[in-house]
């Protein structure tokens, strides 16, 4: 939806700024004109988008990013056969919410077995938990070509989509919620409905 019309203001923009130099004072004063109106109508989004996130941050109680569901999907990931000790105190630290102690058992883990991808998912968690967003963004990022596992692959694009939100590149973010319900719908609780908005 906004999209095609961030794309008409930028064509707009573009072509403007082609024409203005060149052009008379009459072509100017009309080309101001036109800047005018795209400087109006982009205050007037950047106004409703703020108050949809003061509204949504009142809903969520004001939690950053909303990582509980995607906590909640990595809690139903399939762990038999992977009962390590370092991955089962791991993902102990994990559960109780100690993601520093989470942190270091999967970095230990992953060092050792660095196609253990299950652990790589929790070790990008407990990063995202933490708010250290780089570290998560990367994790997650080289974990998507590794796996075929499609709940694995949506709970990377839709914990991607939130670094987005929280980075405030939305349109980024919308686009890696729809890669993660195209992966796996099942497992999708829609965290935003950027379609609505």
């Amino acid at each position: 939806m906004f999209k095609h019309l961030f794309s008409t203001m930028n064509e707009v923009l573009e072509e403007i700024q082609k024409e203005y130099p060149n052009s008379d004072v009459e072509k100017k004063a009309e080309l101001d004109e036109q800047l005018q109106v795209l400087k109006t109508m982009s205050d007037e989004f950047i106004e409703a988008w703020l108050l949809f996130e003061e509204k949504l941050g009142k809903f969520y109680g004001a939690v950053p990013i909303p990582t509980q569901t995607l906590h909640d999907e990595l809690m139903e990931l399939d762990v038999s056969g992977k009962q390590t000790e370092e991955f089962m105190r791991g993902q102990g630290y994990y559960k109780l919410y100690m993601y520093d102690q989470a942190i270091k058992e999967f970095e230990v883990l992953i060092r050792r077995q660095p196609d253990f991808l299950l652990a790589r998912v929790y070790l990008a968690m407990g990063h995202l938990r933490k708010g250290e967003f780089g570290d998560a963004y990367q994790h997650f990022k080289f974990l998507l070509p590794l796996t075929e596992n499609s709940k694995m692959k949506a709970i990377s694009y839709n914990a991607m989509g939130c670094i987005h939100v929280q980075n405030q590149n939305i349109e980024k973010a919308f686009e890696y919620f729809q890669k993660a319900y195209h992966t796996d719908p099942s497992c999708m609780e829609p965290l935003i409905n950027l379609d609505e908005t």
